[in-house]
């Protein structure tokens, strides 16, 4: 199998469509031997900051000299981006290799009368694989969707589980309400173990989930919010803070927001229960703080004209982006392009982000499916009294020819728009 036959079968899987539920994927995973069994895995679920929280991990761990796979979805500009080993994407060639393994698997459980499995499942699958077969130290493993039927819940024994802000997101699939959602989510919680709880917009999310672990006899560590900004520039943030266990004073994070000091907390707080266990020093911390990446949340991709990419998805998400706007770009007369996929609450996300902009293009999310029709798409527009441009490789030429001195564009809505807009600016600056 080549690379290309690869990502077709993986990709070709899609059709499959989302189905919630561990029966399959457990029975694959049973016909490999269990790959996931012989892994160390942090385990994180959530609305928001699920990746920034897995970066800051991943790369303190990184930092302590661990060899650290990272499995996340969904990928910004190129498909190997979503496992990874120390930073580094699987090689074409592994991909190929494993898949083609994985793929004899299904053959057989589809013989023996087993649905198709989907493509989280079988990405999932390959994910784990690879990580065996690397003898990784630890696996940071990111949920897909939800928790409680998501295909990564096939682990039994987290090392550490970690939930980070629950919010409004989908509710088609996951419930209409904060409870629903945080029960959802909740799922990867299991039998004794360590959960950390990332701090919480809602009061209903922290209820639900302590009352799972009281049910699970799971140990709940709840962060704290003692912290305090001493700098937040667009060159980085500089905080202190205060944990039951510790004090600490300048951490330097990269990533840019409030909100991201609350996702470097939830890498604090891991660091506290690993270090008990594991030969991670304050050092690795300090450095996997500073030196995380996390592509596509409020990232700088040009200064000059300031461009910026977001890939706030959601209502929760869109109104932290709506609060760094007027932290970071209070001076600038900000113009947007922006797309929504039409599963989302976009009515709310196009009224918060109207809130900071001068004037705003409205544009289609490419390659999906769950994008607007043209037609809506001009309707929208009309109502909320945006420009609109299909294609958003013109909606990004527009904003940049009409850029001024004192003006940042801010593109943002989907992070399946905002990676193809990545890789797109790139061929630009």
């Amino acid at each position: 199998m080549t690379y290309e036959e690869a990502l077709e079968y993986i990709h070709g899987t899609y059709k499959f469509g989302v189905k919630l539920g561990l029966e399959n994927i457990k029975r694959l995973l049973e016909l490999m031997g269990n790959p996931q069994k012989d892994l160390r895995i942090i385990h994180v679920a959530g609305t928001n900051g699920k990746g920034s929280t897995c970066a800051f991990i991943n790369q303190m761990l990184i930092e302590a000299g661990f060899k650290v796979g990272l499995y996340t979805s969904p990928y910004l500009e190129f498909f190997n981006e979503r496992i990874r080993i120390n930073n580094l994407p699987i090689s074409d060639e592994e991909l190929a290799k494993i898949t083609k393994y994985v793929k004899d698997k299904i053959d057989l459980m589809i013989s023996q009368g087993f649905n198709h499995p989907t493509e989280f499942e079988i990405v999932t699958a390959i994910a784990f694989e690879y990580f065996k077969r690397m003898n990784v130290d630890f696996v940071v493993l990111e949920v897909g969707l939800g928790g409680r039927f998501d295909a990564t819940n096939v682990i039994e024994n987290p090392e550490l589980c970690i939930i980070t802000s629950i919010g409004y997101d989908h509710m088609d699939i996951l419930g209409q309400t904060i409870e629903q959602i945080a029960y959802e989510k909740a799922g990867i919680i299991k039998e004794g173990s360590t959960v950390i709880l990332g701090l919480q917009r809602y009061k209903e999310a922290i209820d639900v989930i302590s009352k799972v672990c009281k049910q699970k006899n799971a140990n709940l560590v709840e962060v704290r919010s003692d912290y305090k900004i001493v700098k937040n520039t667009l060159d980085g943030v500089i905080f202190d803070c205060i944990t039951p266990k510790g004090i600490y004073k300048n951490l330097e994070i990269k990533l840019l927001g409030v909100h991201q000091v609350e996702n470097a907390l939830n890498c604090i707080y891991a660091f506290e229960y690993l270090s008990d266990k594991y030969n991670i020093g304050t050092g690795a911390l300090v450095k996997g703080l500073l030196n995380a990446k996390w592509n596509g949340r409020f990232e700088i991709i040009s200064k000059e004209p300031l461009v910026i990419l977001d890939g706030a998805h959601n209502i929760d998400g869109m109104k932290v982006l709506v609060d760094s706007c007027k932290q970071y770009l209070k001076d600038k007369k900000i113009s947007a392009v922006v797309g929504v996929l039409k599963d989302k609450e976009y009515q709310k996300m196009l009224s918060e982000i109207k809130e900071v902009t001068s004037d705003v293009i409205f544009t289609l999310v490419p390659y999906q499916k769950r994008a607007f029709l043209d037609n809506e798409a001009k309707e929208i527009a009309l109502d909320y009294g945006f420009d609109f441009i299909k294609d958003f490789k013109e909606a990004i030429d527009v904003s940049l020819k009409k850029a001024e001195k004192d003006s940042a564009i801010l593109i943002c809505g989907s992070l399946y728009l905002v990676g193809p807009a990545r890789t797109y600016l790139k061929s630009i600056f």
